[in-house]
């Protein structure tokens, strides 16, 4: 298992996977479970394991799906075509992994060097989500991941303090909006430099910050990029990236 680098060129690629990255290749990437990484880069590979991805809902069974109390399943109000995933039993848990585990071996068997598992706020958005479940299935993941020779990354969720890193098993974070919401060091506080920070451009206008800023605070992560919040590939018309120099 390696671990994550510490400099070089970052990118976030989850809207289609491109190179090279300001007239270079990325060191580090992020690119979907159904892309393919970045070669002779450290490639994480992003899977969404606390909410269905669009249009993959019939992956789970009614039973693993969040649903109201007339039984329709709820979905992220900012991503109403994903449903919200159930991990409050062990049962729940166990069906979940069925679906999620062979998806974190195929990043493996793909030569990935590390997933990022999505959603692990779920328990912080949503009421009925269980906190001790969630933990139990990000650990599952976890474990599934080592197994598979990968590393795992946290992704966001401050809420879990040192839980993540001590008890699941993380071996580093991905924080997006960070800078905004003035979290960043308390992801650096856990891991480190082992940090990957994405900031973007609409939440950094309101927040009346500019990307200039977040680079100069001590307490960004080494590798801290600035994308427009679709991740569209390079090329489209509202592509935006821009990067720390150090």
């Amino acid at each position: 298992m390696q671990t994550l680098p510490t400099s070089g060129v970052f990118d976030y690629q989850l809207g289609g996977g491109y190179s090279p990255v300001d007239g270079q290749r990325p060191n580090v990437v992020v690119r979907d479970v159904t892309d393919s990484p970045e070669p002779r880069a450290y490639s994480i590979c992003y899977i969404n394991g606390f909410q269905t991805q669009p249009l993959k809902e019939a992956e789970f069974a009614n039973e693993l799906v969040l649903t109201d109390s007339s039984g329709t399943p709820i979905t992220d109000p900012d991503w109403p075509d994903e449903q919200i995933l159930d991990p409050s039993t062990e049962s729940q848990r166990e069906g979940i992994l069925a679906v999620i585990g062979p998806k974190i071996d195929a990043c493996a068997a793909k030569g990935f060097d590390a997933v990022e598992i999505d959603n692990l706020d779920t328990f912080t958005r949503f009421g009925q989500i269980d906190r001790a479940g969630t933990i139990a299935l990000a650990t599952s993941y976890a474990t599934r991941a080592h197994d598979a020779g990968l590393a795992i990354g946290q992704k966001n969720t401050l809420e879990l303090g040192r839980i993540g890193k001590d008890q699941i098993g993380f071996d580093f974070a991905i924080t997006e909006s960070c800078a905004v919401y003035d979290e960043c060091s308390s992801y650096r506080e856990t891991y480190g430099p082992h940090v990957l920070q994405i900031e973007y451009d609409d939440e950094l206008a309101e927040a009346g910050m500019t990307f200039e800023d977040v680079c100069s605070l001590p307490s960004r992560a080494p590798l801290t990029i600035l994308r427009d919040h679709d991740l569209v590939p390079f090329g489209s018309p509202s592509y935006l990236y821009e990067r720390c120099s150090s």
